[in-house]
């Protein structure tokens, strides 16, 4: 919980959730603020995506003012803003409370029952870099939560099963003094089994943390710096490559004697756009996202000195694929690519 908390002095801060529902379709729910903006300063997103990504509903909701109050008793914190709030309690457990229907067309209740951490011997990806006055952090609270939910859309036909039911939800946030010139994310979870990647270029490096989960748990690992790190063009234990125009993101990374090789892609078509937080405000379509990539995870192991040995492989269909900025070509552009 402590890193989930608010960060007092940040740039910026956005908490991200992401839920599975029950006919296949997700919602991306995102609030995010600049507290010293002066355009955009503060936003709501939510984004119902269902199997067509043509058929999404989405709303930005600038608002005037979004609050974070420390809590009290068994409360963290909570997030309040005209038209809702979420409230975090020392369990973990999340409300959310939001009632933007009848000026955005969207409401949206849920209480979460359970959570899954990081690693079960890790609380954040970062591990001791999270204390590090870095100018980026991210932290995972929960890779999988179930959670009671209620929903509706206005002037949309939404499955009866998306109304109310219970979903899985995946929890994160980030806050820091400067958002990455570039950046992807990548997130699976089936059953018991995950991936989670974050990374892209800051401070003229180009650095990634990863967790997996596989299917067999013999097989679970971490990486982050230095292994997960390129710098002045040198990244002796990582390999990454990405090409937007055919929507694909591939990352190895290795220690010594373990290596994972990620690849993902998702369909041309599949992607929708969103805003992201910078110093003078949130950036209108700065960032794609798809819900329906395919992502591939290997495993391979090696002796100090020996060959490497294919070990174990999962492979997730649904995942999320993110291009953000730099590695989005039409960021920042009227005009929404997909």
């Amino acid at each position: 919980m402590e890193h989930y908390k608010p960060h007092a002095g940040s740039t910026f801060e956005g908490y991200y959730s992401k839920f599975r529902l029950p006919s296949g379709a997700f919602v991306a729910l995102i609030i995010c603020t600049v507290p010293n903006a002066n355009t955009r300063p503060h936003n709501i997103t939510f984004t119902y995506v269902p199997e067509d990504v043509t058929k999404s509903f989405q709303r930005e909701v600038f608002v005037d003012k979004l609050e974070m109050i420390d809590g009290e008793g068994d409360v963290a914190f909570e997030q309040h803003w005209k038209g809702g709030h979420v409230k975090v309690y020392n369990d973990s457990t999340t409300e959310y409370c939001i009632d933007h229907l009848e000026d955005e067309g969207f409401s949206f209740k849920g209480k979460t029952t359970s959570r899954t951490p990081w690693m079960p011997d890790m609380d954040t990806p970062e591990g001791a870099l999270v204390y590090l006055p870095l100018p980026l952090h991210w932290h995972v609270h929960s890779l999988a939560s179930d959670c009671d939910f209620e929903m509706q859309i206005k002037n949309y036909d939404l499955p009866e099963e998306d109304k109310k039911g219970v979903s899985s939800v995946h929890q994160e946030k980030n806050w820091a003094n400067s958002f990455p010139s570039a950046h992807h994310w990548v997130q699976a979870r089936e059953g018991n089994a995950g991936i989670c990647i974050a990374g892209g270029e800051i401070l003229g490096m180009e650095a990634y943390l990863l967790g997996y989960h596989a299917s067999d748990p013999k097989y679970n690992m971490t990486f982050r710096p230095p292994y997960a790190v390129k710098a002045a063009g040198i990244a002796p234990f990582m390999s990454v490559s990405h090409d937007w125009d055919t929507r694909t993101f591939e990352l190895s990374i290795q220690s010594f004697t373990q290596k994972i090789v990620v690849s993902a892609r998702a369909p041309i078509g599949q992607f929708f756009t969103l805003s992201s937080p910078f110093p003078d405000g949130h950036r209108l379509n700065f960032l794609a996202e798809s819900f329906r990539a395919v992502i591939n995870v290997k495993v391979y192991h090696a002796g100090v000195l020996g060959p490497w040995e294919f070990v174990h492989e999962d492979t997730f269909e649904n995942g999320s694929l993110e291009f953000g900025a730099g590695y989005y070509p039409p960021a920042g552009k009227e005009d929404r690519f997909y």
